[in-house]
């Protein structure tokens, strides 16, 4: 069995689309959201010329709302962008045009899979699509510069995939990113260095670059 191609948009195959879920899409997505795309244009310029759309959504999300000021500074530390945010709840329509969700923690992950749509494949927590991405031999990947980033981007989703029965997780605890909700700006900074950390190397598997511009 293999992962599906990418949905992109409105039928399109020349995108790839990832979404970072979370619970009420104020915290945890909102961060991984930006700090994704900011390591992205970090290593591409503009992700959107190599198909890469980067989005978020909440299982019980807030809807219109911003995210947490505490999420804004977290994002601030790092340079990354919190302009224009808008929280949103997840929709069966999101969970369809992705081509890669990846969740704050097994519950969510849990949650998006049983909302069908083949999604099992392409559904992780970031911890866990991070520990099988360090497992993969990047030069089994399709080259960015020749074939582009969606397609590596497709072959990565489907060698992870393979990949999960084989390698687990040493706790359960180890693919959680716990919520910050409510919490000091210092446990804030601590789930962003912990965020961080865990979108590095996905960022590199995907475009094929392992340092910034």
């Amino acid at each position: 069995m293999t992962a599906p191609e990418g949905r992109g948009i409105a039928g399109q195959t020349d995108t790839f689309r990832i979404l970072h879920v979370s619970t009420g899409n104020v915290c945890r997505s909102p961060i991984t959201e930006r700090l994704t795309r900011h390591a992205l244009v970090d290593r591409l310029g503009d992700p959107l010329q190599g198909g890469l759309i980067v989005e978020s959504a909440g299982t019980w999300g807030h809807e219109g709302a911003p995210m947490e000021a505490n999420a804004e500074v977290v994002l601030a530390d790092f340079g990354a962008d919190a302009t224009g945010f808008v929280g949103r709840e997840l929709l069966d329509e999101h969970v369809i045009r992705a081509d890669l969700v990846l969740t704050a923690t097994r519950d969510h992950r849990a949650q998006v899979i049983s909302m069908g749509h083949s999604a099992g494949l392409r559904t992780f927590t970031l911890k866990e699509f991070t520990r099988l991405v360090r497992a993969i031999d990047h030069a089994t990947l399709p080259d960015a510069k020749e074939e582009g980033v969606v397609e590596r981007a497709r072959a990565l989703v489907r060698a992870a995939a393979a990949l999960r029965g084989w390698l687990l997780a040493p706790t359960a605890e180890a693919d959680e990113v716990y919520d910050p909700y409510g919490a000091p700006i210092t446990f804030f900074r601590s789930v962003g260095d912990e965020i961080n950390q865990a979108l590095e190397p996905v960022v590199t598997a995907l475009t094929g670059v392992s340092t910034p511009r």
